[in-house]
């Protein structure tokens, strides 16, 4: 059972929607790093990690645009993209520079649609 079974139609359309615009924005950026666009292969020569880095990075946000338009799966997709984008925050201000902040709104939004999405425990009740 997860939270979004309680929540309103209309919730569930919000949820849906930051979803699919999630999976849009990842799903373009890994295509991108996967595809060794000039501007990805720079950005990750400057992180320093190797390419390898880069095709690690774009199949983690391919793979978590998937997750999130799965139903069973969505809270693990927003879970997998906030972490991911937390790591990209924290790149952007150690090691390369630049705006931090696209990456933090997209750390917020898939956050947001993990949390929305969390598994809720049912209590048990038993009768006495």
């Amino acid at each position: 059972m997860t939270s979004s079974s309680t929540s309103s139609p209309m919730q569930r359309r919000i949820v849906w929607g930051v979803r699919i615009l999630l999976a849009l924005a990842f799903g373009a950026a890994g295509a991108s790093k996967l595809a060794g666009v000039p501007q990805m292969v720079q950005v990750f020569d400057a992180i320093g990690f190797g390419q390898w880095f880069r095709y690690v990075t774009g199949l983690v946000e391919v793979g978590g645009a998937l997750l999130l338009l799965v139903p069973a799966t969505g809270f693990f997709g927003g879970l997998l993209l906030a972490a991911t984008m937390v790591c990209g925050v924290a790149t952007h201000l150690v090691l390369i520079g630049g705006n931090p902040v696209p990456a933090m709104v997209l750390a917020l939004l898939s956050g947001f649609v993990a949390w929305r999405l969390r598994p809720v425990s049912r209590l048990v009740v038993t009768a006495a």
